[in-house]
């Protein structure tokens, strides 16, 4: 017992010491490390609080872990060995201080559980050696965790496709053998079908480069090709994988041209000379039976639409009722001669007056189309709409015993005729032509005397009491442009003011009552009333006549232009009486300004 008291008596003696050693000196850390580190830590061997934490063992791992970045990484993201194993301590598995050689992070092959990484051995990986990957595994260069995950990384020199199939070797090799192929052709750009299912790969396949290989049929078969590529290279539109000497090709479907009559009957060779693809036959009649054509092109390429298939020479087929002249009324008995003299069948004219000039009795006036008012039935028929031309018939127009003759003199002058409605109705113009020549913007069709005049639309709108106001009140005479719009021309016994305020009447009243007036001297002259201004009346001021197109007189604005009797200075003073006198009351003064 006293041998332990003098020893730790000792020790404390000994840690005192210490402590009063210099900075330079050893901390109490290094007087009491247990042993060297190994190689890789002998660096902050000097500073132990680079990996320990003073009495907090559990702070060490976080030391650990600002130099290894990897480890930490593989923690958070709880991948590669690190990350996968149950919660421990860094020095759980790996301990220092034991000399600068020890392996401090010892991996035993044997027992190692690969599971407990991210890259699991199946197949004929799980018996491979380490080293096989992990080469060279007790190197200090290299690490476990750098091995490469890749197929290509230890199978390059296995790869017989030169990398040109890529880096992805697992999509088609499998890890029990390399051997072992289970690409899926049918994810290719060439599915396997028919009898190329059983085909070998090195039939199709000579190199190991897969991608060159062409995926066109006569890549292939160029020795079973009869048509000597006359017909290209598109061998699967009539041959299939299933046979090769069976053929699927149906001209009325796969073409845009079937075969029916003659045609079915001939060989192919007798319309595809050349190569099919490359000299494209045009499926027009006019290709083959050019000798034919009688009408030497004038009626198109589509033959089919008069002659038919079974035999050229058969009676014709063609439909009049689809052409630009379609068969009408008397029309349809007529013979084909009679219009179409020759066989250039568009030749014949399609206007009426070529076969009708002799009916025309308006001697071409009215033009060429005779059908705007004749009909196929019956040439003397009429079916004129004059709704259709510049002048409808309405009301009284439209009326017997209006006639024809009456606008019209004769057959030649219907266009000639004019629409204006003086031309008709001059002599019912009580206006002697002073409003111009519409008479429809007042007069309607179904009579004369009824008149639809809008006032509002002429020169002076109606308001007022003026709407009731009978027009003969203004217009003295049908002559209404004559009438004047001065309010004075028709208001100058209401003009109590005796031409004082001139003849602009509209200043002061209204057109709701004449006795309605107001006139606000503030807003409409530049000269305000004020104070005993505002009850003088008007005629104080205003007692001369106003000239023509005024309101009123001008008047001056200085003050002596009224108040000259006023002034008792005589003048003395000036004319700027504002300055001493007030609007309120002359005699009411003040001292503003000086004289």
């Amino acid at each position: 017992m006293r041998w332990a008291l003098r020893t730790w008596a000792a020790l404390c003696g000994l840690l005192l010491a210490v402590v009063a050693l210099p900075l330079h000196a050893q901390s109490l850390e290094s007087a009491l490390s247990p042993g060297p580190v190994i190689q890789h830590h002998a660096k902050p061997e000097i500073a132990c609080s680079d990996c320990h934490v003073r009495f907090d063992r559990a702070g060490q791992d976080g030391r650990c872990l600002v130099c290894h970045k990897d480890v930490a990484a593989d923690l958070r993201t709880k991948t590669r060995l690190h990350g996968k194993q149950p919660a421990a301590t860094c020095r759980s598995c790996h301990t220092d201080h034991r000399g600068r050689d020890m392996n401090i992070a010892p991996l035993n092959t044997h027992l190692f559980d690969h599971r407990a990484t991210d890259y699991l051995l199946r197949g004929k990986h799980s018996a491979v050696a380490c080293k096989a990957c992990h080469s060279p595994s007790n190197s200090p260069a290299k690490k476990y965790r750098e091995a490469p995950q890749e197929c290509i990384g230890c199978h390059l020199k296995d790869d017989k496709h030169k990398g040109s199939l890529g880096k992805d070797c697992a999509s088609c090799h499998v890890e029990q053998s390399w051997r072992d192929v289970k690409v899926d052709h049918d994810k290719t750009r060439f599915p396997l079908t028919g009898k190329h299912v059983n085909a070998t790969c090195e039939s199709c396949h000579k190199s190991k480069v897969f991608k060159e290989v062409s995926s066109t049929c006569i890549g292939c078969h160029k020795k079973e090709d009869k048509h000597k590529a006359r017909f290209g290279d598109r061998c699967e539109t009539c041959h299939t994988t299933r046979n090769w000497t069976g053929i699927t090709f149906k001209h009325d479907t796969d073409t845009k041209f079937a075969l029916r009559g003659k045609h079915r009957e001939i060989t192919c060779a007798s319309c595809h000379i050349g190569p099919v693809y490359k000299d494209k036959l045009v499926s027009d009649c006019v290709s083959c039976h050019k000798k034919d054509d009688r009408h030497q092109g004038s009626l198109g390429n589509q033959c089919a639409h008069c002659h038919g298939e079974r035999s050229w020479k058969e009676s014709v087929r063609f439909d009049h009722n689809k052409s630009r002249f379609p068969l009408l009324g008397a029309h349809t008995k007529a013979d084909c001669k009679a219009c179409h003299i020759t066989a250039q069948f568009k030749d014949a004219p399609s206007d009426c007056a070529a076969c009708h000039k002799k009916d025309d009795k308006h001697q071409g006036t009215l033009g060429s189309d005779c059908s705007a008012c004749h009909t196929e039935s019956d040439w003397k028929a009429s079916r004129f709409d004059h709704g259709r031309t510049q002048f409808p018939l309405r009301g009284a127009h439209a009326v017997p015993p209006l006639k024809c003759t009456n606008c019209h003199v004769d057959h030649r002058s219907y266009r000639s005729a004019a629409v204006e409605c003086l031309a008709c109705h001059k002599k019912d113009d009580k206006h002697a032509g002073q409003l111009g020549t519409r008479c429809e913007s007042c007069h309607s069709d179904n009579s004369w005397r009824v008149t639809r005049f809008d006032h509002a639309r002429a020169r002076f709108p109606l308001v007022g009491a003026h709407v009731r106001v009978e027009c003969k009140s203004c217009h003295l005479s049908p002559r209404f442009r004559d009438t004047k719009r001065d309010c004075f021309s028709c208001h100058q016994k209401e003009d109590k003011h005796a031409l004082a305020f001139g003849t602009r009447c509209e200043s002061c009243h209204n057109q709701r009552d004449w006795r309605l007036w107001a006139f606000d001297h503030g807003r409409q002259t530049t000269y305000a009333l004020e104070g005993s201004h505002a009850q003088v009346a008007c005629q104080a001021c205003h007692n001369k006549p106003a000239s023509t197109g005024q309101a009123a007189a001008p008047l001056a604005r200085n003050c002596l232009s009224c108040h000259r009797r006023d002034d008792v200075h005589d003048g003395g003073f000036g004319t700027r009486c504002e300055q001493c006198h007030s609007v309120t009351r002359w005699k009411q003064v003040s001292h503003r300004g000086s004289p």
